[in-house]
């Protein structure tokens, strides 16, 4: 019996017969692994090194005791620890208490659009002052932020030298200061 595909596939003057597959495609046999015959396993005796067990080990799970009352009894009263005299006593310190912004915040808030002000027209130095004199009373309370308090104050004093700045200005373009 011959296939037509491999009458097509198989030129006409070939050597190889038509129904087998080129030895290319084949497969390799699988490869024999010898097995050992089945035996009984064998128990050596322990070396030297192992003690044998004694009778007083207890093995895993085994109850040892040491369960004298039920779970539901009352439990005994234990002995109340002394302490020593000698011993210093113990010292922590206290957590820091959280810093609040509130105070300092809202100087920042005066400072920052006196600055603003200021920088345009010479009339912005109220708002500065507000902002030093917050910003200085935030600075003497111990739960606000320094580093914002710092920078209202430093910034409303900045406003009030520009404000200061435009006012002697205008007084010398007015001819007020001669």
């Amino acid at each position: 019996m011959t296939d037509d595909r491999d009458a097509a596939a198989a030129p006409s003057g070939s050597d190889e017969p038509r129904g087998e597959t080129p030895p290319i495609f084949r497969a390799p046999p699988p490869p024999v692994v010898p097995r050992a015959p089945l035996t009984a396993p064998v128990v050596e005796a322990p070396s030297p090194d192992v003690a044998p067990a004694g009778e007083d080990l207890v093995l895993p799970g085994a109850h040892r005791g040491g369960f004298t009352r039920l779970p539901t009894a009352p439990v005994g009263i234990a002995t109340p620890v002394v302490p020593l005299e000698d011993v210093a006593p113990r010292v922590e310190w206290a957590p820091r208490p959280p810093v609040s912004r509130g105070l300092s915040a809202w100087a920042l808030a005066f400072a920052v659009p006196g600055l603003a002000f200021s920088l345009i027209v010479g009339w912005g130095f109220p708002i500065g002052l507000v902002a030093v004199v917050v910003g200085v009373i935030a600075l003497r309370r111990p739960a606000e932020s320094r580093g914002t308090a710092i920078w209202a104050i430093c910034l409303g004093a900045l406003s009030v030298l520009y404000s200061a700045g435009w006012l002697i200005w205008a007084a010398q373009r007015l001819a007020v200061l001669g």
